[in-house]
């Protein structure tokens, strides 16, 4: 009786919810009220009273749009609040954040946002990208129960559990992600799919009609059905089957009727993304059984203590016991405990710059994507929880860490020695799961890279701006960032790129000139907390400046810098990123040596530029000076912002051609003889 009673109180919380916002999504909620019950009371390890304890399972609510379902069980389940990192003694949720689901400056929004509501464990919405980033959260704790396992000691056991929908089943980002882990044998991942077979547009049949169980199962994924979504026992049953089988990932086919209980919605398109209306809303709790005198937002008497019995109780016994148990292993194991305390606080490890290179000047130099592996494994080397990979382009992006071992299955023995604690991660040719799985490991306190061709960028967008909203720290290694790919083509040229990711808050965007600027951006890279940074790096090879003669690349914090100065204020202003700051550097010594003030401004992060005061930008760039060029192998895009409306932008116009990269070079106007002629003819105009 009070297990009915608790799953109808999550419904009627979610039908009252969407109806006073007037707007969102109950009929998933209301068809999934059971499971979430069951997997909460019955299979979740999970202690309310600490959000954050390492050892806890992980629940993502891949539909985002059924929010308000996540939002009803953590006020039910009493988990509370988090304030500047720090659990504080008030819940997370009360009836009233409920009330306000939608509203501006709620803590119930429409899909649930990472750091906002405690209990949220990552940002979901765009469909199949939860469920992909839980693959990465699987990936994480096999990492570390194997890394930092220890007999008698397995601090990590941890289970990923994710609900999805057909819409998530649908993405091609979930497949990529569920190929993957059928691959690893993620025996800790269970995906519970909501099969209600109802999309916007009306039955799946209109578009999905594959045989899901059968796919799945080719993944190399155990398939397990239950064929009515209301039958609790069985769920758990199933979920049971889910966490017992350690060496295959699990689906969960769930049959479910959406907008269950709502006389004339169930199980139509209409109950999916709109209220269900007070006609339908009372036929639904009439339905339940549901006093009907009862005032919207009711919670029964006793129904939030027997959440507290059930699944608050078992996650505090079991943290307990995982608290006693990590404190003996720091005892045990000092070096291993500090490391841990290190990744559960999200701070860098003492000593991790220490190998970092400093590059002589050297006028053939190098491509900055070869000094980035150079400095990316100088890092590692004092840094064991930095790990990553690329989709399947690690030997063209330099991004192998040396010496290390591959993440695979233990019986996936492709290269000798290979486990699930190696720190080289294969992805294949699956750019968007990549950098979903990168969220993942990074929301379980690994520090992860992944690397791709600066082109193929567009394939990760959706992730990389989930990472830059939920501001995780995941480090991109683009490469091949201009027509200086030459003859791979437009295809292979990246263009608006640049411009795109400049444009995305939160993310940092630094495209070093030369190896000692790659070495500074990787220092950035790495004490940056509040949100991902992408490198763009060069296919071809660099002059390293000789900075005893220009300025130091420490300016790189500050995103743009002082390169190369004259004597009293400058007549003109050249002003480049990454390649071409070696291009400008060469006008700039033509031009001082004809007598003219000259000054070349290395740009390599327009975000951290903008990020300083006022006063530093004006000393770099003096608003007096109006003669201004900006020269970058890309879309111009942006950059009218720094020439002003008297200056000139030498950028990329089309998407480039197939040819040597000194032949576009020279056809697009990216040489010293070309920008000498832009620079001359500014200088010539009158004031």
């Amino acid at each position: 009786m009070l297990s009915k009673m608790s799953i109808d109180t999550i419904r009627t919380l979610v039908m009252d919810s969407v109806e006073r916002a007037k707007s969102g999504h109950p009929g998933t909620a209301m068809a999934l009220a059971p499971a979430m019950y069951a997997y909460w009371q019955f299979t979740m390890y999970y202690n309310p009273a600490d959000p954050f304890w390492p050892g806890r399972d992980r629940f993502i609510l891949s539909g985002g749009h059924a929010s308000i379902l996540l939002y009803a069980t953590v006020f039910l389940a009493g988990v509370k609040d988090i304030e500047n990192g720090q659990v504080v003694d008030r819940p997370a949720l009360t009836l009233e954040d409920l009330k306000n689901f939608r509203r501006f400056e709620s803590r119930t929004p429409g899909h649930p946002e990472y750091g906002l509501t405690a209990g949220v464990e990552i940002t979901t919405g765009p469909l199949g990208q939860g469920c992909s980033s839980a693959v990465g959260m699987a990936m994480a704790e096999r990492w570390l129960a194997t890394h930092y396992g220890r007999p008698g000691f397995d601090l990590f056991g941890y289970h990923i559990t994710s609900f999805c929908g057909d819409g998530d089943i649908m993405e091609g980002v979930a497949a990529e992600a569920a190929s993957l882990a059928g691959h690893l044998k993620l025996g800790n991942l269970t995906w519970v799919y909501d099969s209600n077979r109802i999309s916007i547009e009306g039955s799946t049949d209109v578009t999905f009609t594959e045989n899901v169980a059968m796919r799945f199962e080719s993944y190399g994924w155990q398939v397990l059905e239950v064929a009515d979504g209301n039958d609790v026992p069985a769920i758990c049953e199933a979920l049971k089957q889910g966490r017992e089988e350690t060496s295959r990932p699990t689906l969960i086919i769930l049959r479910t009727i959406i907008g269950y209980g709502a006389p004339g919605k169930a199980g139509t398109a209409s109950a999916h993304g709109e209220p269900l209306g007070m006609e339908e809303l009372a036929g639904a709790k009439k339905a339940y059984g549901w006093p009907e005198d009862a005032p919207h937002f009711t919670v029964p008497d006793g129904v939030q203590e027997h959440f507290e019995a059930l699944a608050g109780q078992r996650g505090a016994r079991a943290q307990a016991e995982w608290e006693a148990r990590f404190a003996e292993y720091c005892a045990r194991y000092p070096k291993e405990g500090d490391e841990l305390r290190h990744i559960f606080a999200g701070t860098l490890p003492e000593g991790w710059e220490t190998e970092l290179p400093v590059y002589p000047a050297d006028e053939k130099g190098l491509a900055s994507r070869q000094s980035s592996g150079e400095v990316l494994n100088a890092v590692a080397s004092q840094f064991p929880w930095l790990v990553g990979g690329a989709a399947d382009l690690a030997p063209s992006t330099k991004t192998l860490i040396k010496g290390a071992r591959s993440v695979q299955a233990p019986s996936n023995m492709v290269q000798e020695g290979a486990g699930y604690d190696g720190r080289n991660m294969h992805f294949g040719v699956r750019e968007h799961a990549m950098a979903a799985i990168c969220n993942g490991l990074a929301l379980s306190g690994l520090r992860p890279f992944c690397a791709g061709f600066l082109i193929f960028s567009d394939y990760m967008k959706p992730a990389i701006r989930l990472a830059a909203l939920m501001h995780l720290p995941v480090i991109y290694v683009f490469t091949h960032d201009s027509i200086g790919v030459g003859e791979d083509g437009p295809t292979h040229q990246p263009i608006e790129q640049l411009a795109q990711f400049r444009s995305m808050p939160g993310l940092t965007m630094l495209r070093p000139a030369d190896a000692n600027e790659v070495v500074e951006s990787w220092r950035v890279a790495m004490q940056h907390r509040a949100g991902p940074v992408a490198l763009a790096l060069t296919r071809q090879n660099l002059p390293t400046l000789d900075r005893t003669r220009y300025a130091s690349a420490e300016g790189v914090a500050r995103g743009g810098y002082v390169l190369a100065d004259c004597e009293g204020e400058p007549e003109i202003l050249l002003m480049a990123s990454g390649s071409e700051v070696s291009l400008v550097v060469g006008v700039y010594e033509r031009l001082k040596a004809e007598g003219v003030r000259a000054r070349v401004v290395s740009m390599p992060s327009f975000d951290l530029f903008e990020s300083q005061d006022s006063a530093y930008r004006d000393t770099v760039l003096p608003p007096s000076v109006r003669r201004r060029v900006g020269v970058e192998m890309a879309s111009g895009f942006g950059w009218d912002r720094y020439v002003g409306l008297d200056g000139v932008v030498i950028a990329m116009n089309s998407f480039g051609e197939s040819g040597a990269a000194a032949e576009l070079m020279a056809k697009f106007g990216f040489t010293v003889d070309s920008v000498y002629e832009q620079a001359r003819q500014l200088l010539q105009k009158a004031d």
